[in-house]
């Protein structure tokens, strides 16, 4: 695992660089084992790198036989032994036992289409003096991040981190209004906006190539989920389980110590039993215990790591862990407001302690529609289906206005947010259920200013386009999809990424094998969320195998206690909030709007936890950056 960075210039220009070590600098954390750097004429590279396969070997960037080809990679390709066998066969010969050169002998072998055969997790660019072209690609869930830049004077930059291209002369510090919105609404900058005018992220799947002498850009998909083929015609849970452990095999490759995230839920518990089963020695595992019970898993842990005797560790630590409010900024740089990114930052912590590399449950319920979110959308979806919209919008959108909004109350006795739901296409309605701050709530947080600079922009605009992609799918599939191309890379796998590049650690995630996840997305939707259990198929794949009270216990989500954190210990930062200037200098919020919400947070009046994290999140990252709206 490792860091990315470089800089392509046009004309006869030289590259700066001071500007890419600077760069490369920034991002020592993802590589603190080695660094390197190719200078050529008018294109360059930096690397960090965090040796964890062929550790004497692989260093980078990494130069073909005759030079005239240069990569720089940040992943892991679990297929890299098939592949080698391959290219030896068509007379390739490997100087490393890395993935590395495996990588760069497939382009020289394939060119541009090797991408389609890597199975694995990465960023990469290519430099190709033959063609004078720059070839990137990311990974096809989205597990590794590339964020790259266009400047004013035709430079091309790019890094593996926000922070690698803050540094390079010229970057833009301006803000960008519609992701903004984004974020407010989402808690996270979606692909492939980024929170900077200018900057943006590769998306997941899809390959960028620049040509050096044009100044030509070109992004392509190499792969896209397919949730719209008929099903299979069988569940096949013993088949679920056969795919999975030979997922988890193929990421149990390594030359350094190895062991596991255990929260004692139902997906890293599967991944620990198959990682036990294929290891001779116990398995490290670890977990973070939390002083405050209602947010406490340890004990499930402990039971998991007992019925597979792998070496656990637990660290318990404070539900209300303030000090690490800076620290997010810093580890995330565009504002991000996860609250589970907490505990997240402090059980990589615990992991890097013992293991270079651990294997975490990540997927498991975008995968098998395992979130709360999913079983309510489709009970509302049976009567979207039956009632034309242009009848339920009227009807449901009364009845939303005059009923009372208890935020305190049980999910199935809120008939206003139910009937909101209803009076919504069902785009609008999942949009809606997986806001961190409702348009109810949001718009009201706004100022003139910033309504009319988003001339009528909407952040549900990509859930409507992403269910038009897959109109033909099952409604469970549709959402599901939503889910891999917002949620899964923005929030869930941007969190996990950079709190474990934070501390060095590599985390690998076999559920979100792309084998495995095309498999499942084509097994019939209706046996993931069957008599309103989510992930129904999955539980039946491994009983017998995780322990029965771990498989039947309500999911517990990997959280803290925010409302009351905010209340207590945090309040001092909340009311600041309406006096910062930094956040109000902006003209975008309105200070009445947020000293309202403040009010009626500390007062216990609403529950306004999400919407406040998010404010404090954004206005520690402007700090960070010395972000601005001009």
């Amino acid at each position: 695992m490792c860091g990315i960075t470089g800089v392509m210039v046009v004309g006869e220009r030289q590259v700066d660089q001071p500007a890419l070590r600077l760069m490369t600098d920034q991002i020592a954390h993802r590589g603190p084992d080695d660094d390197g750097f190719f200078f050529g004429a008018g294109v360059a590279f930096g690397h960090r790198r965090l040796s964890i396969i062929d550790v004497s070997g692989g260093h980078q960037p990494m130069f073909s036989p005759d030079e005239r080809v240069v990569l720089t990679y940040n992943g892991e390709i679990y297929n890299f032994q098939q592949l080698r066998r391959e290219l030896e066969a068509l007379g390739h010969h490997f100087k490393t036992h890395c993935d590395t050169e495996v990588l760069l002998t497939s382009y020289l072998e394939w060119g541009q289409e090797c991408v389609t055969r890597l199975r694995g997790m990465f960023a990469f660019a290519i430099w190709d003096n033959r063609t004078g072209e720059l070839f990137l690609g990311r990974d096809r869930l989205g597990i590794k991040p590339l964020y790259f830049a266009n400047l004013s004077d035709g430079t091309f930059i790019f890094g593996s981190e926000l922070k690698a291209l803050m540094v390079y002369p010229g970057v833009s510090r301006r803000m960008r209004i519609d992701a903004i919105e984004d974020y407010m609404a989402l808690g996270y900058v979606p692909d492939p906006k980024s929170i900077l005018d200018g900057v943006e992220q590769l998306s997941p799947g899809y390959t960028l190539t620049v040509n050096k002498h044009t100044g030509q850009q070109r992004q392509k998909p190499y792969w896209r989920l397919d949730v719209v083929t008929p099903a299979v015609a069988d569940e096949q849970p013993e088949e679920l389980l056969e795919r999975l452990e030979e997922a988890v095999k193929l990421r149990m490759i390594a030359d350094v110590p190895l062991g596991a995230f255990l929260s004692g839920g139902l997906d890293s518990s599967t991944i620990v039993g198959l990682m036990s089963r294929n290891n001779p020695d116990p398995i490290e595992t670890c977990s973070i215990g939390s002083d405050d019970p209602l947010f406490d898993e340890s004990g499930h842990a402990q039971l998991v790591a007992d019925h597979f005797g792998t070496h656990h560790r637990m660290r318990l630590v404070s539900a209300k862990d303030s000090s690490l409010l800076d620290i997010m900024a810093s580890v995330y740089d565009e504002p991000f407001a996860d609250l589970s990114a907490l505990p997240t930052y402090r059980v990589c912590a615990l992991a890097r302690e013992k293991v270079k590399v651990v294997l975490s449950g990540d997927g498991g319920d975008e995968l098998f529609a395992g979130y709360r979110r999913h079983r309510f959308h489709m009970l509302e979806e049976e009567l979207r289906s039956r009632i034309p919209l242009g009848l339920r919008r009227p009807v449901f959108s009364a009845l939303a206005a005059v009923y009372p909004k208890f935020d305190s109350a049980p999910r199935f006795l809120r008939a206003k947010s139910t009937f909101e739901a209803l009076a919504r296409s069902s785009a609008e309605a999942y949009f809606q259920s997986v806001s961190k701050t409702p348009d109810s709530v949001r718009l009201k947080l706004y100022s003139q200013k910033m309504n009319n600079r988003l001339f009528g922009y909407h952040p549900q605009e990509r859930f409507q386009k992403l269910a038009a992609e897959v109109a033909d799918a099952h409604p469970l599939s549709v959402i599901q999809y939503i889910d891999f191309k917002t949620y899964l890379p923005g929030d869930i796998l941007t969190k996990v990424d950079r709190a474990s590049m934070a501390h060095s650690l590599e985390v690998r995630v076999p559920i979100l094998d792309h084998k495995f996840v095309e498999w499942g997305l084509r097994l019939d939707p209706e046996a993931r969320i069957r008599d309103g259990i989510g992930k129904a198929v999955f539980k039946e794949a491994v009983r017998n195998f995780v322990p029965d009270s771990i498989i039947d216990r309500p999911k517990k989500g990997f959280d803290v206690p925010a409302a009351v954190w905010l209340r207590e210990e945090l309040s001092g930062e909340v009311r600041k909030l309406s006096s910062n200037e930094r956040l109000l200098d902006t003209g975008l919020f309105s200070r009445k709007a947020i000293q309202k919400m403040i009010d009626e947070h500390l007062n216990e009046k609403r529950d306004h936890h999400t919407s406040l994290w998010s404010l404090l999140m954004l206005e520690r990252s402007m700090e960070q950056l010395n972000l601005s709206c001009v």
